[in-house]
């Protein structure tokens, strides 16, 4: 899990209350290009989609939907080689 936006450290009227993952867009076995969403999720007043920060093919997915998830938490693990 990236950063959070440096917006909610200062504003943070966009995250009212605990983050969750609303949706999970790969599944383990398939092809992920860099920058392309692997998660959205739901702030409680926005929704943030996360890009894969690598290419490759998801080796296994460790967040699922409705799950709580906090910055530096492992999404996936994606095989670039």
């Amino acid at each position: 899990m990236p950063k959070f936006p440096e917006c909610w450290e200062s504003c943070g009227s966009c995250r009212t209350e605990e983050v969750y993952v609303q949706s999970v867009l790969i599944r383990a076995g398939e092809d992920i290009g860099f920058d392309e969403t692997a998660i959205v999720l739901e702030t409680g007043k926005v929704a943030l989609d996360i890009p894969s920060l690598y290419a490759g093919q998801v080796v296994e997915v460790h967040v699922d939907e409705g799950d709580l998830i906090d910055e530096g938490q492992l999404i996936a693990t994606i095989d670039a080689g």
